[in-house]
C-alpha cells in the first residue's frame, strides 16, 4: 500500500516538475524576445516606418472605385432587370467588350463586376399594399414556418422590394455619361415594357383629365349654391340642412379627386420609364478588403517577415552547432 503511495508521490512530482519546466521555458522565450526587441530596437522601428511610408504610396495608388445606382423597376420588371444586369455581369465576365462597347459604355476594360441587390426596407413591402394588406399577411404566413430574417432576405421575397441598387466598379474615375448613363439606356431597351409604360402614362393623363373636368363641375355647383344660398330666405331651414348635407358630400368628392390628382402626378414621375433611376453616386472610393489599409498592413507584414527571418538563422545556426558538436 505504502508504495503504490510512493509511486503515485514520484508520478505527481514528475508532472509538476514537467509543468515547472514547460512555465519556465515559456517565461525563458518571452525574455528572449524582449532581449531581441531591444537588441534589433533600431531595425524594427526602421521597418515599421518604412512599410508606413509604402502602404501610404500603395494606399494612394489605389484607383479602385465603386459606383451605385438605386432603381424602382416598374410594371413588373424585377425578374427583367435582374436577368439584364446578370446579362451585363455574365459579358464582363467573358470579356466581351465589343458587346458593352454596343450597349454604349465607353471604357468597358475599366470596369470590373457588375451586381444588383434589393434594399431590404419590409415597411415599405408592406405599405405598398395597404389597401388589401397582402404583403402583411404573407410575411405573417411564412414567419411562422421559418426564420422571419432570412425569409425577408429570400431571393424570391427581395425581389419584391421597392427599391434596388445597382453596383459596379471600375479601375479609375469614370462619369454617369461614361458607365452609368449607357446601362441605364439599356436597361430600358425593351420595346414590350416601353409599349406597357406608354399605355400606363396615357391611361393616368385620360384619368386626370376626367378628374379635373368633375372638380370643373364640382367648383360650377359650388358656386352656383352659393348664389342660391344668398338668395334663398334665412327661415327656409329645413331647405338649407339638406343642401347642406348634400354639399359636404360633394366638397369630400372634390377632395378626394383633388388628392387622387396628386397621386396621379406621382405616379407619372415615378414611371415615366420601366426603370426609374431613384438616385446615382458615382467615383465611391473603394475601401473593401485591403484597399485603403496598406499603411496598416505593409509594416506589419515587414516586421513579421523581419522576425520569420530571424528565427529561420538562430535554427540554421543551431542546427550547425550540433552537427560541428557530433
Amino acid at each position: 500500500m505504502s508504495s503504490n503511495s510512493q509511486d503515485q508521490e514520484i508520478d505527481l512530482g514528475q508532472v509538476f516538475s514537467k509543468i515547472g519546466d514547460f512555465f519556465q521555458k515559456g517565461i525563458d522565450l518571452i525574455f528572449d524576445l524582449i532581449l531581441f526587441i531591444k537588441k534589433k530596437f533600431l531595425i524594427l522601428v526602421i521597418l515599421f516606418i518604412s512599410g508606413i511610408i509604402i502602404g501610404y504610396f500603395l494606399d494612394k495608388s489605389n484607383k479602385s472605385y465603386s459606383h451605385e445606382v438605386i432603381v424602382i423597376p416598374n410594371f413588373g420588371s424585377t425578374d427583367y432587370l435582374y436577368s439584364k444586369v446578370g446579362l451585363l455581369d455574365s459579358k464582363k465576365k467573358e470579356n466581351d467588350t465589343v458587346y458593352l462597347k454596343e450597349i454604349g459604355i465607353k471604357n468597358p476594360s475599366k470596369i470590373s463586376s457588375f451586381k444588383i441587390e434589393p434594399i431590404i426596407d419590409v415597411y415599405k413591402f408592406i405599405q405598398n399594399d395597404t389597401k388589401y394588406n397582402l404583403n402583411f399577411e404573407l410575411i405573417k404566413l411564412m414567419a411562422e414556418d421559418g426564420d422571419l430574417e432570412k425569409i425577408l432576405k429570400d431571393e424570391l421575397t427581395s425581389k419584391n422590394y421597392p427599391l434596388h441598387v445597382i453596383s459596379f466598379s471600375t479601375t479609375g474615375k469614370t462619369t454617369e455619361e461614361e458607365s452609368a448613363q449607357p446601362i441605364l439606356n439599356f436597361l430600358n431597351s425593351s420595346s414590350y415594357f416601353n409599349s406597357i409604360q406608354n399605355e400606363f402614362i396615357n391611361n393616368i393623363k385620360l384619368k386626370m383629365a376626367a378628374n379635373d373636368s368633375t372638380i370643373l363641375q364640382i367648383d360650377k355647383l359650388l358656386n352656383n349654391f352659393e348664389k342660391i344660398s344668398n338668395s334663398n330666405q334665412k327661415s327656409d331651414k329645413l331647405v338649407y340642412y339638406n343642401e347642406n348635407n348634400q354639399l359636404n358630400e360633394i366638397i369630400k368628392t372634390k377632395d378626394a379627386l383633388v388628392g387622387e390628382q396628386g397621386a396621379h402626378r406621382v405616379n407619372m414621375i415615378n414611371n415615366d420609364t420601366t426603370i426609374k433611376v431613384v438616385s446615382s453616386t458615382i467615383n465611391i472610393k473603394n475601401t473593401k478588403g485591403l484597399n485603403g489599409k496598406m499603411k496598416l498592413i505593409i509594416p506589419i507584414l515587414l516586421i513579421f517577415l523581419f522576425f520569420v527571418f530571424s528565427g529561420l538563422v538562430v535554427f540554421y545556426k543551431s542546427q550547425i552547432k550540433k552537427r560541428n558538436v557530433s
